[in-house]
């Protein structure tokens, strides 16, 4: 079977978690399988290591880059489905080409833009509704990221139950772990300006991520010396954001970065004391097992899906209360005794995230489609 994969999202330079889960899977898939062949789609050419080390035979995939300057996927991809169409064609990432084969999967991240319309560009906001709703009812199959994201397709795209499967994401487990040695965390502290106690969340900055709320929360906590360091790239609707962490910076210190690179991430996170992901609403919430990996207690949402990546191994909170969210932080911070099973819960909730087992997951929904 041939099986081929919009791998356009996952060569990004700067990856965020749609990219990371397009990368990883591909990965994954690539180092499962031995059966199948696999041609990755790309917008440019890159490397075969790229996506596969040197375990894997190089017969078993191709990359086929087909540069295009706009409407990459319902034109240039569509055209490649019209006139060199593998037996199933699986998107990562929400959008199936208008022209595609009758066994086509799609990953459905989220549904952040039907919860928060208001957070995304009106044209934004238009083309994912669009997108989405044409992938929900075009596709043979589709994979959503949690049961929320499940429950949202059937609640308000009227997607059959059965029509999709809940493929968790997973994390680096060799690059997230805890950092032991003082000094390289020290070296990234002065790297990015940091101090030494500090609360730590990251994601791309715009509301959704609820950082505004967060920030006053931080304001109210009760620790001197305490900053609090946010880690995303400048999305939709920040300015207010910075406008906050401009005016409270006065009062306690709050430090935004802009993109970190992966390699960075561990000690960042091991040096942190609280790891904060207040989001009003995430899809899955893949900084949590990041920060759960690297030793770090988590505070989070009761909200959306992070319930189901925190496991019993956050401290939840009600998102939209700043009084619930500063608490939270509060005794994270200071609870020596909650910190340490936090921790150690952390360690064991991880355990149960693999990019083996979700690329298994798919490639067991791949064949059974091609039997039937």
């Amino acid at each position: 079977m041939l099986i081929g994969i919009d791998a356009s999202r996952a060569t990004g330079a700067q990856p965020t978690g749609t990219e990371i889960y397009s990368r990883e899977l591909i990965r994954a898939l690539l180092a499962l399988d031995r059966k199948n062949e696999y041609r990755l789609y790309t917008r440019e050419r890159v490397a075969p290591d790229f996506f596969a080390s040197g375990a894997i035979r190089n017969s078993q995939f191709t990359i086929r880059a087909i540069p295009f300057p706009r409407l990459w996927t319902h034109a240039r991809l569509s055209l490649e489905m019209l006139t060199r169409a593998p037996d199933v064609l699986w998107v990562p990432a929400h959008v199936l080409p208008l022209i595609h084969p009758r066994r086509s999967f799609v990953t459905i991240h989220d549904l952040g833009q039907v919860h928060f319309p208001k957070a995304h560009p009106p044209l934004q906001r238009a083309y994912h509704n669009a997108a989405v709703w044409w992938s929900a009812r075009a596709a043979a199959h589709l994979f959503a990221d949690s049961e929320s994201t499940r429950d949202d397709l059937t609640r308000f795209l009227r997607v059959p139950h059965e029509k999709i499967s809940v493929v968790y994401p997973a994390y680096d487990a060799q690059l997230y772990q805890p950092i032991r040695d003082a000094a390289v965390i020290e070296k990234t502290r002065a790297k990015y300006r940091i101090g030494k106690d500090y609360v730590l969340t990251i994601g791309t900055i715009h509301p959704r991520k609820n950082y505004a709320r967060l920030i006053e929360a931080f304001c109210k906590m009760q620790n001197a010396n305490c900053e609090l360091v946010i880690v995303g790239k400048r999305g939709w609707l920040s300015e207010e954001i910075f406008a906050r962490a401009k005016i409270s910076n006065l009062q306690s210190p709050i430090s935004i970065l802009d993109y970190v690179p992966a390699s960075a991430l561990p000690a960042l996170i091991s040096g942190a004391r609280v790891f904060a992901f207040p989001s009003l609403y995430e899809g899955f919430g893949l900084p949590i097992l990041e920060a759960q990996a690297c030793g770090t207690p988590v505070v989070c949402s009761m909200t959306s899906s992070l319930p189901e990546a925190a496991g019993d191994a956050a401290l939840f909170c009600d998102p939209l209360d700043v009084d619930a969210i500063a608490g939270a932080l509060q005794r994270a911070w200071t609870d020596d005794a909650l910190r340490a099973k936090l921790i150690a819960r952390g360690f064991e909730n991880v355990k149960r995230f693999s990019w083996e087992v979700s690329a298994r997951q798919l490639l067991r929904a791949f064949e059974d489609s091609h039997d039937g």
